[in-house]
């Protein structure tokens, strides 16, 4: 048995039996690796292909030309290479990840400054390539209603009386990434340690993962199996969970820890581009863990949503 479960949402919404049938496989491969494989997810077919390959356009500009769109992590727009080392959130010291992002997020302003510039800034789209604007966010509206249903799935997983995301998710704060892993030819030989993305977990709620296979591609690491290639189905989206849904959960469920490998020698012309969907909660909802025996530790505190992710995010921010 793959440690990462599949699972079919049009089955979970046909009701009865088939649904009971899903919310056992979620249970059971959450606990397992943090990780799903996700068929009937309803985004809609092509979509994610159009975006990936505008999105290639806009990565295959000048980086003259991608400067004037240039952001931190956790900014709208490029984040260009030598920005970000995801193995800092693990306290680890990594060299700088070898890929670079186009972000976008959600642009929802509540009125106060402190809050909407720090999650809910204006997003910046290249006039270089204007069919990105209209593609990603017909994609992000698709997955943000995905993201919302599997919060959904993921409550009667556990048999809650009822789903606590419904309200906790009005004015979610959410970011999605797409991620230009350049080959080999273009970056050079990895440094030792040096990866396309450390070893991490993400920090919301889910991630919504539309990746191409490659040789250095996804690895998922579980306890009893340590680091494997993580399974790939063009149908599917590969779905994780982040450190505040394990938090949710009592700690029941791990955090999906991963990372994507260095470019391969094997491969030296391998190019890869990932949409990245993170999503959160409200960013001032209050998360409460479910207490045993849903949950596996007593006595945890209530956190923000907002205050948890800072911490977060700030750990993995170069310069």
């Amino acid at each position: 048995m793959n440690a990462i479960a599949s699972i079919d949402l049009s089955r979970w919404r046909a009701g009865g039996a088939a649904a009971a049938e899903v919310e056992r496989t979620v249970d059971e491969g959450l606990r397992r690796a943090g990780f799903l494989l996700v068929y009937g997810h309803g985004v809609p077919e092509g979509l994610a292909g159009q975006v990936r390959a505008a999105a290639r356009r806009f990565f295959a500009l000048p980086d003259a030309v991608k400067e004037q769109y240039a952001v931190t992590v956790g900014g709208r727009g490029w984040i260009g290479p030598g920005k970000e080392a995801n193995g800092y959130a693990e306290g680890t010291e990594t060299p700088p990840d070898l890929k670079e992002t186009f972000a976008v997020g959600a642009h929802t302003p509540v009125g106060d400054p402190r809050v909407d510039d720090a999650w809910f800034l204006p997003n910046v789209w290249p006039a270089e390539v204007q069919e990105l604007r209209e593609l990603t966010t017909a994609y992000t509206d698709a997955v943000r209603v995905l993201s919302d249903e599997l919060l959904a799935l993921f409550a009667a997983a556990l048999r809650l009386p009822a789903n606590p995301f419904r309200d906790l998710a009005a004015r979610p704060t959410w970011t999605c990434n797409i991620n230009h892993y350049p080959p080999l030819t273009v970056v050079g030989a990895p440094e030792p340690g040096q990866f396309r993305i450390g070893p991490h977990t993400d920090f919301g709620t889910v991630t919504v993962l539309d990746r191409e296979p490659g040789a250095g591609g996804l690895q998922v690491y579980t306890e009893e199996g340590g680091w494997a290639d993580a399974p790939y189905d063009p149908a599917a989206v590969t779905v994780n969970i982040g450190d505040l849904l394990a938090y949710w959960s009592g700690e029941r469920w791990p955090s999906g820890r991963h990372r994507v490998l260095p470019p391969q020698a094997q491969a030296p012309e391998e190019d890869l581009v990932s949409l990245i969907y993170f999503y959160e909660l409200d960013h001032d909802a209050v998360v409460t863990p479910l207490p045993p025996p849903v949950g596996r530790v007593a006595g945890l505190p209530p956190v923000v949503s907002a205050e948890f992710l800072r911490t977060r995010l700030d750990a993995i921010t170069i310069g």
